[in-house]
């Protein structure tokens, strides 16, 4: 079983998300110790007791228990292992509410709860990670659920508070999830590197390598989608390059011009576009590639992620991966300059 905990300030927004899920069918309350009532005045609930710690940043707490793949629990087994978790965390005299959702292929609930106690006290977060595993193997044995290690079973990243804030106000599915759910698919369909590749760009996702300069090898894969770009390791890590490979036929030197060809073409979509848009600003330059021949580079473009960076939906500014040819022509010039240094 794998807890996935996770801090946050903003009761509302959480409670929101849920109790949309409830009422698309795609979710159900197990357990409460709050009245069950619309969201706003669950919130109220909640930061009725928040108040008594006024500076505390941070009183909502949220994990997800995720059972194995393929392991079946009942609504009851799962509210009695739900409450163990919440009493071996300290959570024990908390207001909770209890969610099964319904909406990956493995069983699991979401808690929500506050951090501040009915009395006043606090919830220490004080090694909370070491805490919650040495718990969850107690629980796997207590409940008969199998042992796994993390990285047996992988899952899908959780929504960030953002994300959630971002789906609410547009009443649009969360991006994160929608490529989440696409690259599954995508996965499932593919043999191969080429394939795999097929299945993407067919789904309109577009991947970027990440390549050494000089071995080139594979180190990281990033996703573009609907505009917005995802490391995949972000995604969750069963979408990092290392747990992709372990689903397709993928050989370093057989697939080196499948990937790079990915990348280049890749680039080469950007510097039409940005030569499009602004042609007064986009110089185009000529750069000797290996075999002596000439071929067209472009200045690097400049990826404005606009407002989608602001709603914290990009880990880290998406940078193109250079061309072996830019390369070798930077190592020659940089021979150049030691020369007539020397």
């Amino acid at each position: 079983m794998i807890a996935k905990q996770i801090k946050g300030k903003d009761f509302y927004g959480l409670l929101a998300y849920n109790q949309r899920k409830v009422e698309n069918g795609e979710a159900v309350v197990l357990d409460a110790n709050i009245d069950l009532d619309s969201t706003v005045e669950m919130t109220k609930e909640f930061n009725l007791i928040r108040q008594l710690r006024p500076r505390l940043r941070k009183a909502v707490y949220h994990v997800s228990l995720n059972l194995p793949p393929n392991e079946k629990m009942c609504d009851k087994n799962f509210v009695s292992i739900g409450l163990d978790y919440l009493k071996g965390m300290g959570f024990d005299d908390n207001q909770y509410i209890m969610y099964r959702h319904f909406d990956q292929g493995h069983e699991h609930i979401h808690i929500i709860a506050n951090r501040v106690k009915l009395s006043g006290n606090l919830v220490s977060d004080s090694k909370d990670y070491e805490r919650s595993e040495r718990l969850v193997r107690k629980l796997e044995k207590k409940y008969g659920i199998a042992e796994l290690p993390n990285t047996a079973f992988i899952l899908r990243a959780a929504l960030t508070q953002k994300e959630i804030e971002k789906s609410l106000r547009t009443g649009n599915a969360p991006i994160k999830s929608i490529l989440q759910h696409q690259l599954g698919e995508a996965l499932k369909r593919s043999n191969n590197t080429e394939e795999f590749m097929y299945q993407l760009h067919s789904r309109d996702i577009r991947p970027k390598f990440n390549t050494s300069k000089t071995t080139g090898r594979v180190s990281g894969i990033s996703f573009k989608y609907e505009g917005v770009i995802y490391k995949g390791s972000s995604l969750g890590r069963q979408y990092s390059w290392n747990n992709i490979i372990k689903h397709i036929d993928y050989e370093q030197i057989r697939d080196r011009t499948i990937v790079l060809e990915n990348n280049h073409s890749e680039q080469g979509n950007k510097r039409a576009s940005s030569s499009d848009s602004n042609t007064s600003n986009n110089t185009i330059g000529k750069a000797k590639d290996v075999g002596g021949g000439a071929v067209q580079t472009g200045e690097k473009p400049n990826y404005d992620l606009g407002s989608a960076q602001k709603d914290g939906l990009i880990d880290e500014p998406f940078t193109p991966f250079k061309m072996e040819l830019e390369d070798f022509d930077g190592r020659k010039r940089k021979k150049k300059r030691r020369k007539k240094r020397l």
